[in-house]
């Protein structure tokens, strides 16, 4: 099973800790745990989780300093605390240190399922938007219903655009199927391109290159020159998320 991220575990209690990671374990979560503050933090220190889950009462320091000291060595790992005693002012703390939730122990299996999906949906949404946000000007959203594309053939897209300008671009998705791929390289010295001749080629790790062909007669306005960038990001996490690389603005010409 592919896990679905990393998970620290701290509670003194050998069976919480056992219950949460047969539970969390069963949904594909990779989980450690340990029983006291002190170890918590200095696993933090040396190894990367998405989430620390940890109760307030343990028999050295208080869950409030591991939140607070946790919050300092790894920011990005989210905290959910939790107790068998619970108060509105830890409660308040909590949120106020940074936690994402403040349980009160018992839970049920399906509750603490249902709180690890709410936070590793949140990190996907993160992701997803920072890669939006990077790369913003450089994609195409197969759901854009205001411009929407119009492929071509063997892989390459086209479609209008504003001021009388056109997208031209890849499916990432059609020439994965040919094997790893490695970059695009854009055919120098051509700034007016031909239906059916190759603009671009896009190449494999086995060194293989094959031409991308260009939908129309046109004049090139402008390159992706975050092309390879974005192709190593879309490759990686967003490929099945409907978006396309663009590679060139061009202006059509009659034939």
């Amino acid at each position: 099973m592919e896990k679905k991220g990393k998970i620290l575990i701290l509670d003194d209690d050998p069976v919480v800790t056992l219950s949460c990671k047969r539970i969390l374990g069963a949904e594909g979560y990779s989980i450690s745990t340990v029983e006291k503050g002190e170890d918590a933090l200095n696993k933090l220190a040396k190894e990367d989780f998405d989430l620390l889950i940890s109760d307030i009462r343990l028999p050295d320091i208080s869950g409030m300093t591991v939140l607070k000291e946790a919050r300092i060595i790894k920011p990005g790992t989210d905290v959910v605390m939790i107790t068998g005693y619970p108060t509105l002012e830890d409660a308040k703390e909590s949120t106020r240190l940074g936690a994402e939730q403040y349980l009160e122990k018992p839970f049920t299996p399906e509750f603490m399922i249902n709180v690890a999906k709410k936070i590793f949906d949140k990190r996907g949404w993160i992701l997803r938007q920072a890669f939006i946000d990077e790369f913003r000007d450089s994609v195409v959203s197969l759901r854009d219903k205001e411009n929407p594309v119009i492929f071509y053939k063997e892989g390459t897209w086209a479609r209008p655009t504003k001021n009388g300008l056109w997208e031209m671009g890849c499916d990432l998705r059609y020439w994965l199927l040919t094997g790893n791929l490695m970059y695009v390289e854009f055919i120098k010295g051509i700034d007016k391109l031909k239906a059916g001749q190759p603009f671009a080629r896009i190449y494999s790790s086995s060194g293989q290159g094959s031409d991308l062909l260009s939908p129309m007669n046109a004049e090139l306005r402008e390159i992706n020159t975050k092309a390879n960038d974005v192709m190593a990001a879309l490759l990686k996490e967003h490929l099945s998320e409907g978006w396309l690389l663009w590679l060139a603005r061009v202006f059509p010409l009659e034939t």
